[in-house]
């Protein structure tokens, strides 16, 4: 029989929006005057301190930009973070309207995701695509992020179910072994089509993915 969850629980990034547009990573490592290569490990390097608050924009750019061996004024931190959420801020329709749908049909839903604040506070304010949840746990807000078990139960507390009862989605494997580990039921998120599949005779909810 398959398994009916009361609540799905979404990352952000990569699931609820696409992957990052080429041409503001472009734009960030021309900022910084290095290859897109050489800049791209880089910027990823600080990222899970960002997304905990430890750093702000400030702090992480003049990171990125010491571990470049270059240097970054204000303006150039301001430009750096504008192209930083603009990256992430391109929708994914069919997810972004299946979390829609899902609500409006009665099931629970939430946002599980590591984020910097900067990124947060346009999505709350600004995103006016980005669908109503029944809650929303970001990293930056509560200071700790995937995959520690903590971060997972804050949100299942917030969205008001048992692990047992929730189906979450995320692309980390990293990330979905951390849910298992709790007992919340998990896919890893690929493209909408992939979790149709991944779902088929598992999983029964009251509205489908519609690619």
């Amino acid at each position: 029989m398959a398994i009916q969850p009361t609540a799905v629980i979404f990352d952000y990034g990569n699931v609820l929006c696409g992957p990052q547009p080429y041409g503001d990573l472009q734009a960030m490592a021309k900022i910084l005057d290095m290859p897109e290569d050489a800049f791209l490990p880089i910027y990823w390097r600080y990222r899970l301190p960002y997304d905990e608050s430890h750093l702000n924009a400030d702090s992480y750019w003049n990171q990125v930009a010491s571990d470049c061996e270059r240097t970054v004024n204000p303006e150039q931190i301001r430009a750096l973070t504008q192209h930083d959420v603009q990256s992430w801020s391109q929708p994914s329709p069919v997810m972004v309207e299946w979390a829609r749908q899902l609500r409006l049909a009665g099931v629970r839903t939430a946002v599980l995701s590591n984020m910097p604040m900067d990124l947060r506070v346009y999505l709350t304010g600004a995103a006016r695509w980005l669908p109503e949840f029944d809650h929303m746990t970001f990293s930056c807000d509560v200071r700790m992020v995937k995959p520690k078990p903590e971060i997972y139960e804050h949100c299942l507390s917030g969205v008001g179910v048992a692990a047992s009862q929730a189906l979450f989605f995320d692309d980390r494997p990293e990330n979905i072994e951390a849910a298992r580990r709790l007992g919340i039921h998990a896919i890893e998120f690929t493209t909408p089509a992939e979790a149709v599949a991944a779902m088929n005779g598992q999983y029964s909810l009251p509205v489908p993915i519609e690619c």
